[in-house]
């Protein structure tokens, strides 16, 4: 047996599955899919292409009063916050409610899963994702909440959403450090580059003891088209 030609034929065969799989997760699906891809291989890329999903889809709304409508009380806002759970997207929908809850702001909480979950009922994931947006939008006192959980990929999922529910501005927070659950990182930066709908930035770095729990760090992106000209 020839040991190179063996061991090039290996390497091959696992990179090709590799890249396949980590391809087939960041576009919303399973990270688990990429264990099946190694051993498949080659043979996984027929797969892929079947089950790829490309479009994002809502999997389960709890809509509240006017979430969606063309038009608005006085004053109103209609607040998306990308919510997780974590502490970065629990500092978001604080100053979220700080912000925009005076202001006769409604919230909508939004949760992402993969593909592969939003498609299972059953899903331990799903069920999660459900609990903790249930409890988030119970705590929001004095404030119309309602939520969402979307399946794909979170960049391109949140973007769909805000553009497809009219949201007047999409809070997420600012993770800043690799990969993580399923909110940001990354996420932010695909948000702030593309997103259509204004999006505001929670660093959680600051506002994080009672002292300055009133100054948290924000970085706002506004799409070109919504800044006045000054030279007119």
């Amino acid at each position: 047996m020839n040991w190179t030609v063996f061991t090039v034929f290996l390497v091959v065969w696992i990179l090709s599955g590799l890249l396949t799989g980590l391809w087939m997760a960041r576009r919303g699906h399973d990270p688990r899919w990429t264990i099946i891809s190694v051993i498949l291989g080659p043979l996984f890329v027929p797969i892929t292409l079947e089950r790829i999903e490309r479009v994002p889809r809502p999997v389960e709304t709890a809509p509240v009063d006017r979430w969606g409508t063309t038009t608005t009380e006085p004053g109103g806002l209609r607040v998306m916050v990308g919510y997780d759970d974590s502490a970065e997207a629990r500092h978001a929908l604080q100053v979220a409610r700080r912000l925009f809850g005076p202001v006769d702001g409604v919230l909508e909480l939004v949760a992402v899963v993969s593909y592969d979950d939003g498609t299972e009922p059953d899903s331990e994931v799903l069920d999660k994702a459900r609990q903790r947006l249930t409890a988030a939008a119970s705590a929001a006192e004095g404030i119309p909440v309602g939520y969402a959980i979307l399946a794909g990929p979170p960049g391109p999922c949140l973007r769909w959403f805000a553009e497809d529910q009219h949201a007047d501005v999409l809070v997420v927070g600012k993770r800043g450090r690799g990969m993580s659950t399923r909110m940001l990182g990354s996420v932010a930066e695909d948000l702030t580059s593309h997103c259509p709908v204004p999006v505001l930035v929670v660093d959680p770095a600051i506002g994080s003891t009672p002292s300055d729990v009133d100054a948290p760090t924000l970085a706002v992106r506004v799409p070109a088209e919504d800044i006045p000209d000054s030279r007119s």
